[in-house]
């Protein structure tokens, strides 16, 4: 099958799953629902803060914030796009369809690829807009400073965290695994575990800890409790080392073991 061929086939697959669709507008739902709730709790404490407790705040946090939870449907639709086959057996009917299993994976990474980069550019998007309006006048700007990266970083993170996910998938050959792993490992680590003194030296480096500094969302780096040990966009490096080994690990499963 030539690659359009194999394209046309897995959006077809993408299309006709409901739970695939609905993850993409759960993702959009999330994200600008609580952006707006917690930007409009934060910008009225911020508006009646005293100038060193505004210090400490930092509205790129509420903004971005609602991330961390919309980021998790988008998750699922990774793991579905590649094991929802696995899970329903047909793995084995695509297959003998496409033989050539580097082909046949990478349209699968392409089709997830093509739907989870503009839904995250949207969401990133409209998050940002929505959270802005809500907090109020004292609103981050996109000419303030560090504010273009981290709309960018953040429209990257959710779509390298959907590929990982594709990766992950592709090696454990079962969503309910993936899902069982990744739910957890994500909801747990953007609700802190990064920043859990015993184990913050090993789980700042995690996938979603690293991406997240660019959205300023692990907390201030000037308070030594937050600080990570690399930069922002050192971060998004780390976040794409760990995509591409889980795209590779899940090449090799898929090369080297049967359906």
């Amino acid at each position: 099958m030539t690659v359009t061929a194999i394209l046309r086939s897995e959006w077809t697959k993408i299309r006709t799953v409901p739970s695939t669709v609905w993850t993409l507008l759960l993702t959009f739902a999330l994200s600008v629902g609580l952006g707006y709730l917690l930007a409009n709790s934060m910008g009225d404490s911020y508006a009646t803060a005293s100038p060193e407790r505004r210090a400490t705040l930092d509205p790129l946090f509420a903004t971005f914030y609602s991330l961390t939870l919309g980021q998790l449907p988008l998750v699922v639709f990774g793991v579905l796009v590649v094991g929802g086959e696995y899970g329903s057996g047909t793995i084995r009917a695509s297959l003998l369809a496409v033989p050539r299993r580097g082909r046949f994976y990478g349209g699968k990474l392409l089709a997830g690829t093509a739907l989870a980069f503009p839904v995250s550019v949207i969401t990133v998007l409209a998050t940002f807009f929505v959270a802005t309006s809500a907090f109020g006048p004292d609103a981050p700007s996109l000419r303030d400073e560090g504010v273009p990266s981290a709309v960018v970083g953040a429209c990257l993170y959710l779509t390298l965290i959907c590929l990982f996910a594709m990766g992950v998938a592709t090696m454990l050959r079962s969503p309910t695994r993936s899902l069982g792993i990744l739910l957890p490992l994500l909801f747990l680590g953007s609700q802190g575990l990064g920043n859990v003194p015993g184990v913050k030296a090993f789980t700042q480096y995690l996938p979603d800890q690293a991406g997240m500094l660019i959205m300023h969302i692990v907390g201030p780096q000037d308070d030594p409790r937050w600080a990570r040990d690399y930069g922002p966009w050192t971060g998004m490096g780390i976040l794409a080392l760990w995509t591409i080994a889980a795209l590779l690990g899940g090449h090799l499963v898929l090369r080297r073991r049967d359906a």
